[in-house]
């Protein structure tokens, strides 16, 4: 899947990834490549990344929203 996630400040993450995993108001979600599509509201937490070399990456957030959307795009903007 094609993932962006934006701060206020800057982008944090832009490229391919193999999993997003994030927590919503309505709990721990896992997005996965070609997800149907979605708009959830993120809550204190960590994000994880998954990119397509096995690397992953670690965001705290504060609060944000997230989008899955048509042509396999997932874009996030968290606060920090």
């Amino acid at each position: 899947m094609n993932l962006s996630v934006y701060s206020i400040k800057k982008v944090l993450f832009q490229g391919q990834a193999r999993l997003l995993n994030c927590k919503t108001l309505m709990g721990d979600i896992t997005v996965l490549d070609k997800h149907e599509n979605f708009i959830g509201v993120l809550e204190t937490g960590v994000m994880r990344i998954v990119d397509t070399a096995e690397v992953e990456h670690f965001f705290d957030i504060k609060s944000g929203f997230f989008e899955v959307s048509q042509n396999n795009k997932v874009r996030c903007l968290i606060a920090q």
